[in-house]
C-alpha cells in the first residue's frame, strides 16, 4: 500500500483556521461563567417550563443549555459539521434535547454551505448575504469559502415531527427571510437576527410575520449584540418597529428583533 499523501500546507492552513475558529465560537459563547444566568433570565418571558423551543443555528449550545434549563424540552438545528459533533457530544444523552442536523429554509433539499473557518458564527446558505454584509466594515477580515452540502428542510416540517414550539430563535447570518418563508403559520414567539447592512431583509421578516398573523397581532423589540435586553420591553407594532430600523444608522450595532403575539391589551406577553 502506498504511503499517504503528506498534508498540504493549504490542508494545515485550513486545520489551523478550523481550530481557531472553534476556539474563537467557545470563548464567545461558553465561556463567561455568568452568560448562562443570563440567557436563562432573558428567556424565561418566551420559553415556559414544559414547553417547546427550536434553536434555529444551535452552534454551540449555549442557547439550547438556557432553553433546557428553563424545563423546555428543545430541537437543535444546526448544519455545520464541527457544531454537530460538539452539541452531539454535549446533548447526546439528554432525552429533551433532538438535534436536527440541516439547515432550513424555503423548500426542502440541499445547498451549499459558505463557511468561515475562522469566523464559524457567521457561516451561511446566503451567497447574497456575503456579498452585502461581507462588504460591510464590520465584517473586516471575514471570509468565507465554499463548504459541504447540507440538508435543508423547512420550519413547516419540523413542526409537523416535533409540534408547534412555544419559541423560536433564527439565527441563520442573511437566511432568516428564507426560513420564514417555509413556515405556514404563526408562532406564539420567535427571534430572528437582523444587520443594518442588510435592513431590507429584517424588514421583509416583519412583512412575511404580519402575513401569516394578520396585521397587527405581533408586538416586536430589539435586543443589541448580546446585551440580552429589550429595548421595547412591552413591544412595539410592525410600522413602529420598521420606523425605528429605518431610523438607524448604517453603523449601528446588528441584534436580534423579537416578536411574539399579543395576549391583552397593553401588547405585553405574559
Amino acid at each position: 500500500m502506498p504511503p499517504a499523501p503528506s498534508p498540504t500546507a493549504d490542508t494545515l492552513r485550513e486545520a489551523l483556521d478550523r481550530r481557531l475558529g472553534l476556539l474563537r465560537s467557545w470563548l464567545v459563547y461558553r465561556a463567561i461563567p455568568w452568560r448562562g444566568a443570563q440567557l436563562r433570565r432573558f428567556y424565561r418571558r418566551f420559553v415556559p417550563s414544559g414547553g417547546l423551543a427550536f434553536d434555529v443555528g444551535a452552534h454551540a449550545g449555549n442557547r439550547v443549555d438556557a432553553f433546557r434549563r428553563l424545563g423546555a424540552r428543545v430541537v437543535a438545528i444546526e448544519p455545520q459539521p464541527d457544531f454537530v459533533r460538539q452539541l452531539r457530544r454535549r446533548f447526546g444523552r439528554d432525552a429533551g434535547v433532538v438535534l436536527e442536523p440541516l439547515a432550513l429554509g424555503r423548500a426542502a433539499g440541499q445547498a451549499r454551505l459558505l463557511e468561515s473557518l475562522r469566523h464559524p458564527s457567521v457561516s451561511t446558505l446566503s451567497a447574497d448575504f456575503v456579498a452585502r454584509a461581507g462588504a460591510a466594515e464590520s465584517f473586516r477580515g471575514v471570509r468565507w469559502a465554499a463548504g459541504p452540502l447540507v440538508a435543508v428542510d423547512t420550519l413547516q416540517a419540523l413542526i409537523a415531527r416535533h409540534g408547534r414550539p412555544d419559541f423560536v430563535k433564527i439565527d441563520v447570518e442573511g437566511h432568516e427571510l428564507q426560513v420564514l418563508l417555509g413556515l405556514e403559520q404563526p408562532l406564539p414567539a420567535l427571534s430572528f437576527e437582523f444587520l443594518p447592512s442588510v435592513l431590507d431583509l429584517a424588514l421583509a421578516c416583519i412583512e412575511r410575520l404580519e402575513a401569516l398573523a394578520g396585521p397587527g397581532r405581533y408586538r416586536y423589540a430589539v435586543s443589541l449584540g448580546e446585551r440580552l435586553r429589550l429595548m421595547q420591553p412591552q413591544g412595539l407594532e410592525a410600522p413602529a418597529m420598521v420606523a425605528w430600523l429605518q431610523s438607524q444608522p448604517g453603523n449601528a450595532p446588528s441584534g436580534d428583533i423579537h416578536a411574539w403575539l399579543a395576549t391583552d391589551t397593553s401588547g405585553a406577553r405574559p
